[in-house]
């Protein structure tokens, strides 16, 4: 479905459920919107994805009731599927899309079939080295696909897989790190580590901070915490932070993603995708503890292949213990040899045009429509003028033999 000459585009990007879909899904956005695009985002009602997609600004946000296909909860998943399907319909009714996004996660599939109804043109984005099953079933209909890791491409079902690597936004750009501090209210000259359990799996990572926080505070007591907890253990870990005597901030979430990795020294994160782009963005090395609850194990895989290229260490949560998890945490805060290899082997996972490739490739196929419809337009026209032009010589001949007939009746009587 193609607009008029010189109506807006508009595309669709479906990439709520976690922040992993959530904020590269931003990141195209943006680029889409540089280039004139009118975007429709569409996410969960996850407090994540509704706190998140407020600083998008003139973005139009459309919220599906999708929830995750799990173990007894099929009819809930069926409801929110069939709910989303038709608010994503009725969306696209008002404001019909060229093309549609999905960056996966339970909220892609509903609009990426309606948007196949409606003849948009449709893509997928893919972050982990293992794809979920939303995409892997996606990756089926849809024309194209782009992936964070080269090992995801053979994993799905599509002739025409780009990597790109994984979207990332401009705000991990050129970052100062006094003034990420001072903005966070943290010392500016002192090491600040900071930790991030993602949207889903903070707890595990919570647990093993309360375990090792005696051990902190008798080995680096002046270090700053920058904690991302999760909304369930805020009030325990900021009064386990206070008897340890340590200087901590705790939030159950934060926006400004951008301000606290600038501020850090080091990292103690999942290893979802999106996560592992930003720190290689901003070359920040980081202790990673994969989320065991991951679909397919798949925040492993990602970890392993940034630990197999010497751009991070790996801890496994369930073998975790505080004197291990204090001994790398101090490496990477501490030593500045180690610090520089990570930090180089980061860079060569820094993947800065990744938005702008996939904006540019969702472009170029809506403007490539464009040119195929007015070409075939036109020639439906010279097709149609010859065929009136060939109907008119009928009619004159038919004409002429109609004058012949009556001329020969003239001269016989």
């Amino acid at each position: 479905m193609m607009p008029p000459t010189g109506e807006q585009l508009n595309v669709a990007i479906a990439c709520g459920g976690t922040g992993g879909h959530l904020f590269p899904g931003l990141a195209v956005a943006d680029q889409l919107a540089r280039q004139g695009a009118a975007i429709t985002l569409m996410v969960s009602n996850k407090e994540i994805d509704q706190v998140a997609s407020k600083s998008a600004t003139g973005i139009r946000l459309v919220t599906l009731p999708a929830v995750g296909l799990t173990r007894g909860q099929i009819f809930s998943f069926l409801n929110g599927f069939v709910g989303s399907y038709r608010i994503a319909a009725a969306a696209f009714a008002q404001h019909p899309p060229q093309a549609v996004l999905a960056m996966g996660g339970f909220t892609s599939a509903p609009p990426i079939l309606a948007a196949r109804r409606l003849g948009a043109a449709t893509f997928l984005h893919e972050s982990n080295s293992i794809p979920g099953r939303a995409n892997r079933w996606l990756s089926w209909v849809v024309e194209r696909a782009f992936v964070g890791f080269a090992g995801a491409a053979e994993r799905l079902h599509n002739r025409h897989v780009s990597v790109t690597g994984t979207p990332v936004r401009d705000q991990f750009k050129s970052l100062d790190q006094r003034a990420c501090r001072t903005a966070l209210n943290l010392d500016g000259a002192r090491p600040v580590a900071l930790v991030m359990g993602g949207s889903q799996g903070a707890h595990g990572i919570n647990e093993l901070i309360l375990k090792s926080l005696e051990l902190i505070a008798r080995r680096v007591p002046d270090w700053q915490w920058l904690h991302l907890a999760g909304a369930a253990d805020v009030a325990v870990l900021e009064q386990a932070y206070q008897r340890a005597g340590l200087t901590a901030r705790v939030y159950p979430f934060l926006a400004d993603m951008d301000l606290a990795l600038g501020a850090a020294t080091a990292a103690v994160s999942r290893a979802g995708a999106s996560s592992l782009a930003e720190l290689a963005a901003v070359r920040l090395p980081s202790v990673l503890v994969p989320f065991p609850a991951a679909t397919d194990n798949h925040q492993f895989h990602n970890a392993r292949a940034f630990v197999e290229t010497g751009a991070a260490r790996l801890l496994e949560q369930r073998s975790a213990r505080p004197q291990e998890f204090v001994e790398l945490l101090v490496e990477l805060m501490c030593n500045q040899e180690s610090r520089r290899a990570l930090q180089q082997a980061l860079a060569t996972w820094h993947k800065p045009q990744a938005a702008e490739q996939i904006a540019q490739a969702i472009l170029e196929r809506i403007r490539s429509g464009s040119r195929s419809k007015t070409l075939s337009l036109a020639r439906g026209k010279t097709a149609a003028d010859k065929r009136t032009g060939t109907d008119q010589a009928r009619l004159s001949q038919a004409k002429d033999s109609t004058g012949s007939s009556a001329r020969m009746q003239t001269a016989v009587l």
